[in-house]
This record gives C-alpha cells, sequence and structure tokens, in this order.
C-alpha cells in the first residue's frame, strides 16, 4: 500500500511569508517531526512561478529541505529527505531530523513510497493554486 502525499500552503503570519506543510496519510510531517513552533519551506521557494518545484521527483536522488524548529535550522538542523523516483515509485528516504526537536538523539520518521501519478499531480496542483501570492 502507497503513502499518500498531501501538500498545503499556510498563509503568511507575521513573522514568516507563506509557507508548505507536507501531509502524509493524514499526519503533519514538519509538526510530528520537528514541533509544533516549527515551520515548512517557504511557498516562493518550493513552488517558483517559473520553474519547476525542486519537489518534483526524478530519476536522480536529491535531498529536501522539508522544515526547521522554530530556533531556526541554523541553530538545530533542517528536517530533509532524500526524494528519488523508481519507475511508478517515488521515494522519500534518509531523512535527517533537526536536534532541537527532541531532548535525546531524534528518531527520524520512516521511508515513504508514494505511488508516482499521485505524487506528481499533488505537486502539480499545488504549483498551479497560488492564492498565497496575493498575500506574499
Amino acid at each position: 500500500m502507497f503513502d499518500r502525499l498531501e501538500i498545503r500552503v499556510l498563509p503568511p503570519g507575521p513573522r514568516f511569508s507563506a509557507q508548505l506543510r507536507f501531509w502524509v496519510n493524514g499526519e503533519d510531517v514538519v509538526e510530528e517531526t520537528v514541533g509544533a513552533g516549527g515551520r515548512g519551506p517557504y511557498a516562493a521557494d518550493a513552488l517558483p512561478a517559473s520553474l519547476p518545484s525542486p519537489l518534483r521527483a526524478t530519476g536522480e536522488a536529491r535531498r529536501l529541505e522539508l522544515g526547521e524548529p522554530d530556533c531556526t535550522g541554523g541553530c538545530c538542523g533542517f528536517l530533509t529527505v532524500v526524494v528519488q523516483r523508481f519507475g511508478e515509485i517515488v521515494q522519500w528516504s534518509d531523512w535527517e531530523v533537526p536536534w532541537a526537536a527532541h531532548t535525546e538523539m531524534p528518531y527520524p520518521p520512516p521511508e515513504l513510497h508514494f505511488d508516482a501519478n499521485q505524487y506528481d499531480a499533488e505537486v502539480t496542483r499545488a504549483e498551479a493554486d497560488r492564492w498565497w501570492q496575493v498575500y506574499s
């Protein structure tokens, strides 16, 4: 059974521009891993208007930044994952978890496997839905 991805854009707030959250199987990956005060990547960086999103999965593995703790990633590290396409499967693996979110050694999320068609459709939907630009 495949995991299911949903990309949500949070509206800008007093401290930050619009940011992304990644919901996998109904759970907010950033909040679950980094903590309630953490944030996702800025929507403008993850969903650029004139380029394909870095969230797009290809046959070449690449590390993506998905979040950081409230104290910033420069302090305690970033939540990152390696994204790669294997035919009809998109894999998220080799997680790196910030230390600030935990009092002991952080426990990374499990390896995730998405149906490539569902994954591509969700990234395409997020790239096309630009409501957040009105507020940026």
